[in-house]
């Protein structure tokens, strides 16, 4: 999976054949032609309306990926100031499972070093290595 790059289209179309859902239910519940739903998996984004009825369709959250994109290549954001916003407020640190295995590959495959990582993606030292620890003792098992 590359977080850097993301063609939300090609996405929806790869979960729409692994999912086997019948096209004309998908064009029942999008409101839409079988042809618009074929320039849909071409485009490389989406609005947000139509991306959020994909993943009721398809029962999975293609927001995530964004904001897997957002953990990894989001420059650090300044610490929250009580009273700047009424939104609600993310932290970044939050490492999810994807996240996790794409830095170990990364890593294992030699693409990046330790350091480069940590550099890269401002990932905590320690937080790397409990990482890499866990995921020798699950490969050992």
């Amino acid at each position: 999976m590359n977080f850097k790059s993301i063609h939300i289209g090609q996405m929806i179309e790869q979960k729409m054949k692994e999912s086997e859902i019948d096209s004309q239910r998908i064009c029942n519940f999008l409101k839409c032609t079988e042809e618009e739903i074929k320039q849909m998996c071409q485009q490389k984004i989406l609005d947000t309306e139509t991306l959020l009825k994909w993943c009721k369709l398809l029962e999975y959250d293609f927001f995530r990926i964004y904001s897997q994109h957002l953990i990894l290549y989001a420059p650090p954001t300044a610490k929250y100031k009580a009273g700047k916003t009424s939104l609600p407020q993310f932290r970044k640190n939050i490492y999810t499972k994807e996240i996790i295995d794409f830095i170990l590959e990364q890593i294992s495959t030699g693409e990046m070093t330790k350091t480069d990582v940590i550099k890269k993606y401002g990932i905590p030292k320690t937080t790397l290595y409990k990482w890499l620890i866990k995921h020798t003792e699950q490969t050992e098992i």
